[in-house]
């Protein structure tokens, strides 16, 4: 670490420890590269918490989910909300559903804090998590008084669109 003191003969220099040089930033062109570092990471972090829905979500595992909402969270890139659902047994597990980012939600008709709210009674459907989990990507909410909207766009499946994303009953 530099001891030296600054007079008014020598001109200041930024120091910050980050292992450069002893343990120091003497440098202003260092500064100018650290921080353009700094500022590249914060500007694909959000790419890299992206995901394909292939992924995470198995398109031949359709889901449909009746509950209780316990929390809504609109973020970006996707929003979440949790829903109680009673399983075969009766027990109470807390889903963790994702869908649409805000922006396109409020485009589709969703009002933040009023068209879901903690309390509510909904069903869902949507695709499961390919690990099992209690967790999903959302596709279609309906109310307790029968209006539907999207939560989230359909099964991705990676092919383009060429195969249904579920495949069409037999009869």
């Amino acid at each position: 670490m530099c001891n030296r003191l600054h007079t008014p003969l020598t001109p200041p220099r930024v120091a910050f420890m980050l292992g450069w040089n002893g343990g120091v930033v003497t440098s202003t062109k260092h500064l100018a590269l650290l921080l353009g570092a700094g500022a590249l990471l914060l500007v694909a972090a959000p790419a890299w918490a992206h995901h394909s829905f292939g992924a995470e979500y198995d398109a031949n595992k359709p889901i449909t989910l009746t509950g209780t909402v316990t929390k809504v969270e609109w973020t970006n890139p996707h929003s979440f909300f949790y829903l109680d659902v009673k399983d075969g047994s009766g027990k109470v597990v807390n889903w963790k559903l994702e869908g649409f980012p805000p922006n396109v939600l409020y485009r589709t008709g969703w009002k933040k804090d009023v068209t879901i709210k903690q309390g509510d009674e909904i069903t869902v459907t949507g695709w499961h998590a390919r690990d099992g989990g209690d967790w999903g990507h959302s596709r279609e909410v309906t109310f307790k008084d029968g209006k539907k909207l999207f939560f989230g766009p359909p099964a991705g499946t990676g092919d383009g669109g060429n195969a249904p994303s579920v495949a069409a009953p037999t009869k």
